[in-house]
């Protein structure tokens, strides 16, 4: 099982790019970090830094998010996405989340992931979908 503590820290850098950026207002002057986009880095930052501490065959799946979204970050300019591990239920892992720019803090949250055995997963998913 984990070997994860209540105080383990994740960072992850990431630019502004085109990828990652809404482009439906219609200016590029108005192209910034899209919200999907910005949470899906919060559940990557808070997944690699227990990925680590996990046994051989052992993933995390995420299964709650409450962020809010609190300024826009233009693009070209790089966020800084933060995690800190609040609790540890047994196999559940909850998360204090933030993200920031050059200029302000950008987001701020929770998020709960499961930790999975990765080829017991893949085996329940395959009968799900009947094969």
């Amino acid at each position: 099982m984990p070997t994860i503590s209540v105080g383990l820290k994740g960072e992850l850098r990431r630019r502004v790019t085109d990828d990652i950026a809404i482009n439906f207002l219609g200016l590029d002057g108005a192209r910034v970090l899209a919200t999907p986009a910005m949470i899906m880095l919060l559940e990557m930052t808070c997944r690699d830094s227990i990925l680590p501490h996990l046994d051989a065959g052992f993933d995390s799946v995420g299964t709650e998010v409450n962020v809010k979204h609190l300024a826009a970050t233009p693009m070209g300019w790089e966020a800084r996405f933060e995690s800190e591990v609040i609790a540890v239920d047994d196999r559940r892992i909850r998360f204090k989340v933030a993200a920031f720019d050059d200029k302000e803090q950008i987001a701020e949250g929770t998020h709960e992931r499961f930790v999975i055995h990765v080829e017991r997963f893949a085996k329940r998913l395959a009968e799900k979908m009947g094969r």
